[in-house]
């Protein structure tokens, strides 16, 4: 393979077959193969001289490693996870050969769903109806109107939707972490108050994704509840094995 490298979008157990009709990342799209001598393989291509996160790119990484998810489990690289060449993939594989197949084994049959929850902004009446607070200094604003009685409403209002939008989200994940094999907390998002990945069962995901929205739709004054997936399970491989995703860009070996 050139110079440039080897793009790594995943690990697969040896007998799992590549998607046929697709391609991999860079101008023109590379092709795609997997590379190993031992019990599993890593899905790659060739590394575009300049990788950058554009859509069709991000688009590729993806859908490849859902179609692999379809029919086997993968640890999914995350995106720009380039290695010097062939051999030291091949290096990597053996040398962590039995913790990428007990991660596999971990993940069959699994997919990951992220939920995320956000204050619900449509909610101003049941924060003055329900919180004193902002009760008490909407009115004070309504009876001395002026710039620092707006500022401490607004700031009472934001205060009041974040904390409604965090006790909401820690009840609905006490009730779906009892659906899932594994939970993982994501990084903070901006005015978000609960960003959570959980690994459940492939057969399972329309109840647990059903499940996720009737929390939501019961709490419609608390928060606006979001729900992702089925994924590949970028959350679930961070700790079970040496390959763990790596950022943008980012050299593998």
């Amino acid at each position: 393979m050139p110079t440039q490298g080897v793009y790594v979008y995943g690990i697969v157990r040896h007998t799992t077959a590549v998607p046929t009709g697709l391609s991999g990342v860079g101008t023109p799209p590379a092709r795609l193969t997997a590379i190993g001598r031992g019990a599993v393989r890593a899905v790659v291509s060739e590394a575009p001289a300049r990788l950058r996160a554009r859509r069709r790119d991000l688009m590729a990484h993806q859908e490849l490693l859902v179609r692999l998810a379809e029919v086997d489990s993968v640890l999914p690289m995350r995106f720009g996870m380039v290695a010097t060449g062939e051999q030291t993939v091949l290096q990597q594989l053996a040398a962590t050969e039995k913790a990428c197949l007990e991660a596999l084994e971990q993940l069959a049959g699994r997919v990951e769903i992220n939920v995320k929850a956000f204050p619900a902004q449509d909610s101003l009446a049941a924060v003055v109806a329900e919180e004193p607070q902002v009760r008490r200094l909407r009115q004070d604003a309504r009876r001395t109107p002026g710039y620092e009685a707006s500022v401490r409403l607004g700031e009472a209002v934001a205060k009041a939707l974040a904390r409604r939008a965090a006790e909401a989200g820690d009840q609905i994940l006490a009730e779906l972490t009892s659906m899932a094999h594994a939970v993982s907390r994501g990084p903070e998002v901006r005015d978000c108050a609960l960003n959570v990945s959980f690994l459940v069962d492939r057969a399972r995901e329309s109840e647990f994704r059903d499940a996720a929205r009737r929390l939501g739709d019961a709490r419609p004054d608390h928060v606006d509840l979001r729900v992702v997936g089925p994924l590949p399970c970028y959350s679930f491989v961070t700790g079970t094995t040496p390959l763990a995703p790596a950022r943008t860009g980012a050299a593998w070996g």
